[in-house]
C-alpha cells in the first residue's frame, strides 16, 4: 500500500485506514448508540419520578404520552414499577454493548493504521538514498518509527471515537437541557466560554512542548544507540564517566521538558476541575431554589443535574483529548517528514543490461553539496579479468570513487561519465547495477545471526559447497569449522563476538558468494595480517579471473600485483600504471614503497607517511 506522504498529516493517517472505512463507520455508529442510550436514561428517571411515582399530570398527545400508552398506561406502570427499572437497566446495558463495539473497532482501526505506518516507514527508509542516511541519526529514526507511531495508534484507539462521543454528548445534553428549562440551561452554560478559551490556549502551548519533547527523546535515543554500538571503544579508552555525563545531560533536558508539560497538565486539570465544580455548584444552587419555589419538579431537577454532569464531563475530557491530539499531530508530522523524503527512483526507461565488467571513468569530478570537490577529472578503463588497485591518503577520494560506481551517490550530468560495458550507469537500474557489483567495505557490518545466514544474506539460500568455497577463498573456513557450532554459530550484534580480521573475512566471503562480475574491496583487508592478506589475494586471483576487481588499500604489498595502480592525491589522479611502471617514475607510489620496505610507515600509506618523506 502506497501512502500519500506528500499530503498532510490527516491524509497520511486516512490513507493508512483506506480499506477500513466500514469499520470506521461501525465505530461511529456504535459511538452514537452509546451516547443515545446513555442520555435516554435521565429522561426515563425523570418521567418515573414525576409521572409514575409523583403522579403529576402527563400532557396528552405528546410523544412520551403515546409511548407510555403503548406500554399500558401510567396505571400499569404504577402497579409494576419494576417495568421502569427494566427500561433503565436495558438502556444502560445497550449503552455498554454499543460501547464494547466502539472500543473493539477503535482498537482494530488503531492497530491496523500503526501496522501499516510501520511497514510503510520501513519500506520507504529502505529506498531512501545513502546521503539521507548519512545525515540522519539512527536513534531519531527509530524513535519516529516506534514512539511516534504508537502515539498515533493510541489516539486513534482511545480518543478518535471519544472525540465524536464528547461532541455528541455535549450537543445532545445541551438540547435536552434547553428543552426542559431555558433559565437553568443558561446558568449551566455560563462558564462554558471560559473553559473553551482556556482549552484552546492550553492546546497551543502544549503542542510546542510536545514537539520539543519528541525531538529531545530522539536525541537521547541517538546518544544511547551510539554508545551501545561503540561500547568496546568506550571501555577501551576508559570513557565511561564522560559518556554517562553526556547522556545525563540529554536525559536532563528531556526530563525538564516533561516537567514543564506536567506543570501545564496540572494547571489545566486543576483549573478545569475548579471551573467544573463551580459550575455544578451554581447549577445545584439554582436548581434547589427553583424546586423550592415550585418552578422545577424533582424529576426534572434530577434529570437536569444528570445532563449537566454529562455536559461537564466532555468539557473536562476536552483537555486530555486536546493534549493527546497535539501529541498525535506532532508525531504524525515527524512520521510524514520521513515519508516526504524522496526515495531513490529509476527512470521509466532504465536499462537492465548484461554486465560483464568493463568499467570506464571519463573525466569524473564530484563534490558533496557545497563542499570542495573530492574527485577532480578522474579517468581510467578497467576490463573484465583485470585488477585495479587504488592508493591514496585519507580523504583523497578513494571511497567516493567506488560509491559513485555503485550509485550510492549519483554523478551529476556535468561531472563526467561512468560507464559499464559502454552503458552510462545513470541509465542502469540501481537494483540491477548493485546486484552485479560486489562491495566489501572497510568496516563490515554483520547481522546478529548465524555465520551461514551472514554469508548467504545477499544471495538467498546457498549450497553448502558454495558456502565453503567462498569462505575458503576468504581464509575463514577453517576458523569457522573450529567453532563449536561451525557455520551455525550465532555471532553477536554487528559481529561483536568475532575479531576484526574474522569479521572482515566473513564479509569478504559474503561478497564472493555472489560471483558478481565487478568486485570492490574497500580497504577490506586492513584488519588481517600481511600473510593472510597475501593468501587471500592469491586465492582471489584463482577465483575471480573473469571479474573486474578494484582493491583499495594503504599497503603496497596488497596492490603491487594489480594490472593497474591508480594513485590519488587531493582528489586527482597523480599517476596510473603497473607496479613496474610506477617504480620507474619518481612519485608518491615509489616513495611509499621505499618507506614501507624500510618499515618506516608500519605498512600503511597515510598523510603522516607523506610528511615522513
Amino acid at each position: 500500500m502506497v501512502l500519500p506522504w506528500k499530503g498532510g498529516k490527516v491524509a497520511l493517517v486516512a490513507a493508512a485506514a483506506e480499506d477500513r472505512k466500514l469499520r470506521f463507520l461501525v465505530c461511529c455508529a456504535a459511538t452514537l448508540g452509546t451516547v443515545a442510550f446513555s442520555l435516554i436514561n435521565p429522561q426515563i428517571i425523570r418521567y418515573t419520578i414525576d409521572y409514575v411515582i409523583g403522579k403529576a399530570p402527563l400532557a396528552e398527545g405528546s410523544s412520551v404520552s403515546r409511548i407510555i400508552e403503548g406500554i399500558g398506561g401510567l396505571a400499569l406502570l404504577r402497579e409494576n414499577i419494576w417495568i421502569c427499572a427494566f427500561f433503565i437497566a436495558g438502556a444502560a446495558l445497550l449503552a455498554e454493548l454499543f460501547n464494547l463495539v466502539r472500543s473493539y473497532t477503535g482498537l482494530e482501526l488503531g492497530e491496523t493504521i500503526a501496522w501499516r505506518l510501520r511497514n510503510t516507514l520501513y519500506s520507504h527508509i529502505q529506498k531512501l538514498p545513502w546521503n539521507w542516511h548519512v545525515t540522519c541519526q539512527t536513534g531519531d529514526i527509530i524513535q519516529r518509527c516506534t514512539t511516534d507511531v504508537d502515539n498515533i495508534r493510541n489516539f486513534i484507539h482511545n480518543h478518535l471515537s471519544e472525540l465524536l462521543r464528547t461532541v455528541c454528548i455535549f450537543i445532545i445534553a445541551v438540547v435536552m437541557m434547553f428543552s426542559m428549562d431555558i433559565f437553568m440551561s443558561l446558568v449551566a452554560m455560563s462558564l462554558i466560554p471560559a473553559i473553551l478559551v482556556f482549552s484552546i490556549f492550553y492546546f497551543r502551548r502544549v503542542s510546542r512542548n510536545f514537539a520539543r519533547a519528541d525531538a529531545a527523546e530522539g536525541v537521547m535515543q541517538a546518544a544511547a544507540q551510539e554508545n551501545y554500538t561503540g561500547v568496546r571503544v568506550v571501555r577501551a579508552f576508559g570513557r565511561e564517566a564522560y559518556e554517562m555525563n553526556k547522556f545525563a545531560e540529554k536525559t536532563k533536558t528531556h526530563a525538564d521538558i516533561w516537567i514543564d508539560i506536567g506543570r501545564m497538565l496540572g494547571l489545566f486539570w486543576g483549573a478545569g476541575d475548579l471551573l467544573s465544580g463551580l459550575q455544578l455548584a451554581v447549577v445545584v444552587a439554582a436548581g434547589v431554589f427553583r424546586s423550592v419555589q415550585g418552578d422545577l419538579t424533582p424529576g426534572t431537577f434530577l434529570a437536569f443535574y444528570a445532563y449537566c454532569n454529562w455536559m461537564i464531563w466532555p468539557i473536562r475530557q476536552l483537555g486530555r483529548i486536546l493534549s493527546d491530539l497535539s501529541k498525535t499531530l506532532v508525531a504524525a508530522n515527524r512520521v510524514r517528514e520521513i515519508l516526504a523524503a524522496d526515495p531513490e527512483t529509476d527512470s521509466k526507461d532504465a536499462l537492465y543490461p548484461e554486465i560483464r565488467g568493463e568499467i570506464c571513468f571519463n573525466n569524473v569530478s564530484f563534490k558533496y553539496d557545497a563542499s570542495e570537490p573530492v574527485l577532480r577529472g578522474i579517468s581510467f578503463t578497467l576490463k573484465p579479468g583485470e585488477t585495479l588497485a587504488i592508493l591514496g591518503a585519507t580523504g583523497s577520494g578513494k571511497s567516493s570513487l567506488v560509491h559513485l560506481l555503485s550509485r550510492l551517490y549519483d554523478l551529476p550530468q556535468e561531472c563526467g561519465t561512468i560507464a559499464i560495458d559502454g552503458v552510462d550507469i545513470r541509465r542502469i537500474a540501481r537494483s540491477h547495477l548493485r546486484r552485479n557489483i560486489g562491495l566489501c567495505l572497510q568496516e563490515p557490518f554483520l547481522f546478529s545471526k548465524t555465520i551461514r545466514e551472514n554469508i548467504s544474506a545477499a544471495h538467498g539460500s546457498l549450497q553448502t559447497a558454495e558456502l565453503h568455497s567462498a569462505a575458503s577463498v576468504a581464509m575463514v573456513h577453517e576458523t569457522i569449522e573450529g567453532f563449536a557450532d561451525g557455520y551455525n554459530t550465532v555471532i553477536g550484534e554487528r559481529g561483536v563476538t568475532l575479531s576484526g580480521g574474522q569479521k572482515q573475512r566473513v564479509a569478504i566471503a559474503r561478497m564472493l558468494a555472489g560471483n558478481a562480475p565487478v568486485m570492490i574491496f574497500d580497504d577490506s583487508l586492513s584488519a588481517v595480517d600481511t600473510g593472510t592478506d597475501a593468501r587471500i589475494r592469491a586465492a582471489l586471483r584463482q577465483r575471480v579471473r573473469e571479474a573486474a576487481v578494484i582493491i583499495i588499500s594503504h599497503r603496497i604489498s596488497s596492490l603491487m600485483q594489480a594490472d593497474k595502480i591508480l594513485v590519488l592525491k587531493g582528489g586527482k589522479a597523480e599517476d596510473i600504471g603497473s607496479h613496474g611502471e610506477l617504480m620507474e617514475r619518481e612519485g608518491t607510489y615509489k616513495r611509499i614503497y621505499e618507506m614501507q620496505a624500510a618499515g618506516l610507515t608500519g605498512g600503511a600509506y597515510t598523510e603522516e607517511s607523506e610528511r615522513l618523506n
